[in-house]
């Protein structure tokens, strides 16, 4: 029978669990996300303001039954994915890599695949976060969601899927400025013509046509018709989300460069 000398102070080299490594990174992840001012502009600020400015102002037109805010909650729930999943990490990414932040967690016992599933982490905690805050404002300005949870949360797994393949895939070939740049203009460019705000019906036929077919309008299309009407499992917009999901995720996985 051997004992352990609770006196010996040895080094014990070695790396911790993979669990333990994965836990801390995904916390060290979130803190980060949260303390940086530009990545709660956008994945907090923005979506509020606009849920309360278009509750309350008759700016836009909206379709559907129900009050405005039945219409805008979920758009904007889509715009709090793809902001985190999609615009913030891009960027966090895309400056982790040039600063060589990505080359010195490569080179740690952490590996690879932990870290950018930490990076997953960090996204669905901070998702989670945006979801209860927006909801919150939303039945505080009369919302009355309606369909199943499960297929709100098929929707929103398989959007963040996409979102953070696209984002991942931006970071990991693009230089840092063209992926700042990029981002916020794809940003721009959805929330004005992604059936965020904007329904789809009023832009041309042809036009909206193609338009449907963007993840960021699947992921809207699809919540809407759950929460605002009720409607049963969109299984179209869940087959546009996983088509993305399977491209984007893929095509990271193959062309990111870690330096």
């Amino acid at each position: 029978m051997t004992t352990t000398d609770p006196t010996d102070y040895a080094p014990r080299p070695g790396a911790a669990p993979v669990g333990r490594m994965l836990l801390a990174q995904t916390a060290f992840e979130t803190r980060m996300l949260l303390r940086n001012g530009e990545q709660l502009l956008l994945t907090v600020v923005i979506p509020t303001v606009l849920l309360v400015l278009f509750s309350a102002i008759d700016i836009v037109a909206v379709e559907g039954p129900g009050k405005r805010v039945d219409f805008l909650a979920p758009g904007l729930l889509a715009l709090a994915v793809m902001s985190t999943a999609f615009t913030g990490q891009a960027i966090a990414t895309g400056f982790e890599r040039r600063y060589g932040v990505l080359k010195r967690l490569g080179a740690s016992p952490l590996p690879r695949w932990a870290l950018l599933t930490a990076k997953t982490g960090c996204v669905l905690v901070t998702e989670a976060l945006q979801v209860v805050l927006l909801s919150v404002i939303a039945l505080a300005l009369g919302w009355s969601p309606q369909g199943n949870p499960l297929s709100v949360l098929a929707l929103l797994v398989l959007g963040t899927a996409a979102f953070s393949g696209l984002g991942l895939l931006m970071a990991g070939t693009l230089r840092a400025e063209a992926t700042l740049a990029a981002a916020n203009l794809v940003f721009i460019l959805l929330l004005l013509a992604g059936g965020v705000i904007v329904p789809l019906s009023k832009f041309p036929a042809a036009v909206q046509s193609a338009l449907e077919l963007l993840p960021i309008a699947a992921l809207s299309d699809g919540l809407r018709s759950v929460l605002q009407t009720g409607a049963a499992t969109p299984w179209a917009d869940l087959g546009i989300l996983a088509a993305w999901s399977a491209l984007a995720l893929t095509a990271a996985a193959r062309f990111f460069r870690w330096e």
